[in-house]
C-alpha cells in the first residue's frame, strides 16, 4: 500500500508513507498538512514533514522542530489546523496563507493564539480565492463589511450566501469557475437565488470577468444600498 514505486497510490497514502519514512514522531506539516485539512489544493510538490531530527528522503522536504503538535486525520499524523496556518505563514506567500486561514474556520479561542501578522490577513471564512478577492475589494473600497458564508435558513434547507448584508437584504453570489462551471452547479445557483429572492433578499452575481471592471462592481453595490463603513 505504501510502496513508493506504485503509481496508483492515493495522495493520502503518499502522505502517510512520507510520515512513516521520517520516524515515529514525524507529522505531516506545512503545505502538505494544509492539503490534507482541505485548506489548499494539493499541487504535487515534495511532501513536507516535521520531525524532531532532520531527515533526507526522496520527494520529502523535512522541517526540524523539538515541539511537535500532533493530531490524526484519515489515519495520518498531522499538525492541527492552527499550527498548520502558522507554519504556512513562515514559508508561503500571503495569498496562500490567507486562503488557508479563511478555509480553516478557526474558533475565537484559536484566533486569539494567532500572531497579529497572520490575523491581519483576515479570517473571514470564504470558500474560494475569488470570494477572497471580492470580499477584500469591498473592504478596501471602504464599504460596509459583509458577512461571509453565514448560515441562512430557507424553508426545507440551509444555504450559505457568499457575501451578505442583512441590513440591506442583499446577497452577493460570487461565480467562480471552480465552483460554478457545470450544469448541476448552475442549476443549484439558480434555484438558490430564486429561493433567496422569494424570502425577500436581493441577489447580485459577481464573476471573475466582472472583477476586471471594479468600478462597475462598486457602482452596483452602492446602487443596491451598500454604504461607506
Amino acid at each position: 500500500m505504501f510502496a513508493w514505486g506504485h503509481h496508483n497510490i492515493a495522495t493520502e497514502g503518499r502522505f502517510l508513507a512520507a510520515v512513516l519514512a521520517c520516524g515515529p514522531s514525524a507529522v505531516l506539516s506545512h503545505y502538505s498538512a494544509a492539503a490534507l485539512h482541505a485548506l489548499v489544493t494539493w499541487d504535487g510538490r515534495p511532501f513536507e514533514i516535521t520531525a524532531p531530527s532532520k531527515h533526507r528522503q526522496p520527494r520529502i522536504k523535512a522541517h526540524r522542530s523539538e515541539y511537535i503538535e500532533r493530531i490524526v486525520v484519515k489515519g495520518i499524523p498531522v499538525t492541527p489546523k492552527l499550527r498548520t496556518v502558522i507554519d504556512l505563514a513562515r514559508v508561503e506567500e500571503e495569498r496562500v496563507v490567507k486562503r488557508a486561514l479563511r478555509a480553516a474556520k478557526l474558533s475565537a479561542a484559536e484566533l486569539e493564539r494567532l500572531p497579529k501578522s497572520i490575523l491581519d490577513l483576515g479570517a473571514q471564512p470564504t470558500r474560494s480565492p475569488l470570494e477572497d478577492r471580492v470580499h477584500d475589494f469591498v473592504v478596501a473600497a471602504g464599504l460596509e463589511r459583509p458577512l461571509a458564508n453565514p448560515v441562512y435558513r430557507l424553508p426545507g434547507r440551509t444555504v450559505f450566501p457568499d457575501l451578505y448584508w442583512p441590513q440591506h437584504r442583499l446577497v452577493v453570489e460570487v461565480d467562480s469557475v471552480e465552483w460554478h462551471d457545470d450544469p448541476l452547479a448552475r442549476r443549484d445557483d439558480a434555484d438558490r437565488q430564486a429561493e433567496l429572492e422569494a424570502a425577500g433578499e436581493r441577489v447580485l452575481r459577481v464573476s471573475s470577468a466582472d472583477m476586471k471592471q471594479p468600478r462597475r462592481v462598486l457602482a452596483r453595490l452602492r446602487a443596491a444600498g451598500v454604504r461607506d463603513a
